[in-house]
């Protein structure tokens, strides 16, 4: 071996970055460092500063639903293109990666279950389907919900998140605005409860109809709840919104939302609403108040 020659190096140099995920993340609220199985074992929040991440509808389901109770209902309705609409790409397209996307065939998922052992009717939106925007098939799975519900004398849950109507389907889209609050005008009279929970974000014309009608209304922290977005409202009136304006916070301040309840402490503090209105409703049907209320066994 020469004077001046060289062996190879022994430490292996990488020269081109690998395109792996290292688990790690950044908050986007605190800016901590975070790691993906963390954040999965806290429900979706962050450990640092508790900002809630959206959760899928399944796992929405789990984390409400006792264990093996929920049953799906209305899996036999799906979406048409009625109008025929082409934006960058045609809307038949954009409904076939939504149900790749979210493995489900439109943006809620509708069934019954128990809670806390209570018998309700249970929808949940997606936001992964389309942004979680109402089309036809969103208002007529939860008018038929309402309705089951209804037949049922059981309480209606109804989980939130949704940019909106639909516009690829545009006034079929709107007219479900209508149909929901119709229903739950049915529901109201016969003095069902419904219990409305917004998460985020809730926007549109599902916080202008069903979302909004709940006979209590329960938000997650932080979630952003209005009609139009803030950037929206301030280039059309030109002014500034306060701070935090249309969270749920300032909601909950100003009379729009009950309570604002953590996503950890939401089942428990659902099936309390559900023991309130189990006892109140045998009070006022027998006159007299009762031990406990009826409750089902968790399969």
């Amino acid at each position: 071996m020469g004077l001046f020659s060289r062996d190879k190096p022994k430490i292996k140099v990488q020269t081109s970055k690998k395109d792996g995920f290292s688990g790690w993340l950044k908050c986007t609220h605190c800016n901590e460092l975070i790691h993906a199985d963390e954040l999965q074992r806290n429900s979706n929040c962050c450990p640092k500063c508790d900002y809630h991440y959206r959760l899928s509808t399944d796992e929405r389901i789990k984390s409400l639903a006792d264990p093996g109770t929920f049953q799906e209902m209305f899996q036999n309705l799906e979406s048409i293109d009625a109008l025929h609409f082409v934006d960058t790409e045609p809307y038949t397209q954009r409904l076939k990666s939504a149900k790749e996307k979210s493995g489900h065939s439109d943006a809620v998922v509708a069934g019954r279950c128990l809670i806390g052992g209570y018998p309700v009717a249970l929808g949940v939106m997606d936001f992964n389907f389309m942004g979680g925007s109402m089309g036809c098939v969103v208002g007529e799975s939860l008018a038929l919900l309402i309705e089951f519900a209804l037949s049922e004398k059981i309480p209606l849950v109804i989980v939130s998140t949704s940019g909106g109507a639909r516009m690829q389907e545009s006034i079929l889209s709107l007219m479900q605005m209508a149909k929901t609050s119709a229903a739950l005008a049915k529901l109201h009279e016969a003095q069902v409860p419904y219990l409305s929970i917004l998460t985020n974000p809730t926007t549109g014309g599902v916080t202008a109809s069903f979302a909004s009608l709940g006979d209590i209304i329960i938000a997650e922290p932080n979630a952003l709840i209005c009609f139009a977005g803030p950037r929206v409202i301030e280039q059309t009136i030109g002014q500034q919104l306060p701070p935090g304006a249309q969270k749920s916070e300032f909601l909950l301040e100003h009379g729009m939302v009950d309570c604002i309840v953590n996503r950890h402490e939401l089942k428990v503090k659902l099936a309390e609403f559900l023991d309130y209105f189990q006892r109140n409703g045998e009070e006022s049907e027998n006159g007299s108040k009762k031990s406990s209320p009826k409750k089902v066994a968790s399969a």
